[in-house]
């Protein structure tokens, strides 16, 4: 019953594929605001749950314009290549983070993000 507006990063685990591109399964998650983390409000969908995301360290490369599917892959093809081999990263999933409302045109922030192992 209270309203929290939306928070950034919205952000996509996603889930590549022996060839790059992204299974169908996807998790979104949604920052929760600083001052309801403590006592989060409970889902009323059952679909929802909150989790608690652990620190990490991340690997990332920023991207703008309106993100879609194939800017993500395209994008984490690139940051893999910028790795190289010797970095130790997380190869089963990603992220694919969003930090601007729809109707934001210009000035758009994406990411993507390998977490370190």
């Amino acid at each position: 019953g209270v309203g929290m507006g939306m928070t950034v990063p919205v952000s996509i685990t996603a889930f590549p594929a022996e060839d790059g591109s992204l299974q169908q399964k996807i998790k979104v998650s949604l920052r929760i605001p600083s001052q309801f983390q403590g006592n989060p409000p409970c889902p009323s969908d059952e679909s929802i749950k909150i989790e608690e995301r652990q620190g990490m360290t991340i690997y990332s490369m920023q991207f703008g314009g309106y993100a879609k599917e194939a800017d993500y892959v395209n994008h984490a093809a690139k940051l893999k290549s910028a790795l190289g081999s010797e970095a130790a990263y997380c190869k089963d999933f990603y992220f694919c983070n969003g930090y601007d409302p729809p109707m934001k045109p210009y000035g758009r922030r994406n990411e993507v993000w390998f977490v370190k192992e």
